[in-house]
C-alpha cells in the first residue's frame, strides 16, 4: 500500500473504532434504563419480603424508605444522561451516515436531549409502581416493559412527519415533558399505594 494512503486508512480505522465505542455507550445507557425497570420491580417486592419492614421498624418511615430507594437510581440516570447526551450529539453530528441520518429515527430523536433521561426516570417509576402492586418482580417487570413500550409507541406516533430541524427541539421537549409528567404521576401513585398499605 502506498505511504500516502496509510494516514487515510488509520483515520478510517480510528473512526470505526470511535463509532463502535459510542455504540457500546448507547447500549450501556439503554441497559441502565432497562435495569431501572427491573430495579423498580425489585423495590416493589421488598415490602412483601420483610426487608422494608425491618427498616420501618427501626424508625425509617415508608415514604423515606421509598425516597432513598429511588434517589440513587434517579441520580445515576441524571448524571449518566448529562454525560451521554453531549457525547452522543457530538458523535452523531460528526458521523450521521453511520448512526442514523434523520432526527425522526426513534433512538436519534430520544438520545439527542433530555428525553432519554425522561424515559429512564419514567421506567424507574413504572417498575416501582408495578412492583408494589404485584409484589412479584418477574410479572411486574413484564408489565412494566409492556407499559413503557406502549407509552413510547404512542408518543412516537405523535411526532411530526416530516420534522424540519427548526421543529426538533419543540417536539423533543414536549415529549420529554409528557414523559416526565407520566413519571411524576406514577411516582405519586407509588407513594400513595405504599402509604395506603402501611397505614
Amino acid at each position: 500500500m502506498p505511504r500516502e494512503r496509510e494516514p487515510v486508512r488509520h483515520r478510517c480505522l480510528a473512526l470505526v473504532q470511535r463509532v463502535r465505542e459510542l455504540d457500546q455507550h448507547v447500549h450501556v445507557l439503554q441497559l441502565l434504563g432497562r435495569r431501572r425497570l427491573g430495579g423498580g420491580a425489585l423495590i416493589g417486592r421488598e415490602p412483601e419480603s420483610g426487608t422494608a419492614r425491618l427498616a420501618w421498624s427501626q424508625g425509617v418511615s415508608p415514604a423515606r424508605w421509598l425516597t432513598a430507594k429511588l434517589a440513587l437510581p434517579a441520580l445515576a440516570l441524571l448524571l449518566g444522561g448529562a454525560v451521554f447526551v453531549p457525547v452522543y450529539r457530538w458523535a452523531w453530528s460528526a458521523h450521521r451516515e453511520l448512526m442514523g441520518d434523520h432526527l425522526l429515527f426513534n433512538d436519534v430523536f430520544a438520545d439527542h436531549g433530555p428525553l432519554v433521561v425522561a424515559y429512564g426516570l419514567c421506567a424507574l417509576a413504572v417498575g416501582t409502581l408495578t412492583g408494589l402492586l404485584l409484589g412479584r418482580p418477574l410479572p411486574a417487570l413484564a408489565i412494566s416493559v409492556a407499559a413503557m413500550t406502549l407509552l413510547n409507541r404512542a408518543l412516537e406516533q405523535r411526532r411530526p412527519d416530516p420534522l424540519p430541524a427548526s421543529a426538533f427541539w419543540p417536539a423533543h421537549l414536549t415529549e420529554a415533558a409528557l414523559v416526565l409528567t407520566a413519571a411524576a404521576l406514577t411516582t405519586t401513585a407509588a407513594f400513595r399505594l405504599l402509604h395506603h398499605r402501611t397505614a
